[in-house]
């Protein structure tokens, strides 16, 4: 793959569209077509009202193009934000941001809301704050906000006050990218899963479990000495890991592989 290097002026859709191009995963006019289209169309949208606005909005997006969720949930299809806007499926991230973009167009205010394991809209209409589940277009209650979690983190999880709180495009693009590694991991895609690594190595140099998944996967492609220089730096940087233990087992076991062959 070519370098690619994320900006500091990232913005949406274009940051994530130029990644899933840069990755393989979508062909980058078409996606933009696809959104420029969608991004003129939904103007006709525009009723004074802000209530009927926001119920104009749901229908044609679920309703008119057909927003749906993507059978295959766990798969780089799903979690490209590209390929959703030209499939109109997607997963929870991809949904709610083609969702937030589009209401923006008209003036409404839709927040992403990482939750464990699930992206949700916070939605502001006519001063009421209300959450939106982007796989149906259907409002959530804070109850069903704490099953979700709940469902992700098991049953004594709580609802953190943490969780409700808006993302920034930083937080919302390293949500992607991390779904996007996830599912090149699923389909053995390990050279865009590395890379999915390295662009989030990028931002989040200090996440030493970030250089142990990048070893897994550095170890699937056979690429031995990188993926021993990972997990070393996991050992050196991460010394009481719950895990260090098994990763120095794995280390040795990587080092004395590496004899063998050389």
């Amino acid at each position: 793959m070519s370098n690619y290097t994320l900006q500091d002026g990232i913005s949406l859709p274009e940051s994530a569209l130029d990644i899933g191009a840069h990755l393989g995963f979508s062909k980058l006019e078409a996606a933009r077509f696809a959104w420029f289209e969608m991004a003129g169309a939904v103007l006709s949208h525009y009723l004074v009202d802000q209530q009927q606005r926001f119920n104009a909005l749901l229908h044609w997006f679920y309703n008119d193009l057909g927003f749906c969720v993507r059978d295959n949930y766990f798969s780089t299809e799903a979690a490209d934000l590209g390929t959703c806007l030209i499939s109109r499926q997607g997963n929870s991230t991809t949904l709610a941001t083609v969702l937030m973009l589009l209401a923006k167009q008209l003036d409404l205010e839709f927040e992403p809301i990482l939750l464990p394991g699930n992206t949700v809209l916070r939605c502001k209409i006519a001063g009421e704050v209300s959450y939106l589940d982007p796989l149906t277009g259907k409002t959530l209650t804070r109850h069903q906000l704490h099953v979700l979690v709940r469902g992700e983190l098991g049953n004594a999880a709580l609802l953190k006050q943490s969780y409700l709180k808006p993302a920034t495009v930083k937080k919302l693009l390293t949500r992607m990218l991390h779904e996007l590694k996830a599912g090149c991991i699923v389909s053995h895609q390990f050279e865009a899963a590395m890379e999915c690594c390295s662009l989030l190595l990028q931002w989040h140099s200090d996440d030493v479990h970030l250089n142990r998944e990048r070893a897994f996967i550095a170890q699937q492609l056979g690429c031995i000495s990188v993926a021993a220089a990972d997990l070393q730096h996991f050992v050196d940087n991460s010394p009481h890991d719950p895990v260090i233990e098994i990763v120095k087992m794995q280390l040795k076991e990587l080092n004395e592989h590496a004899e063998i062959y050389h």
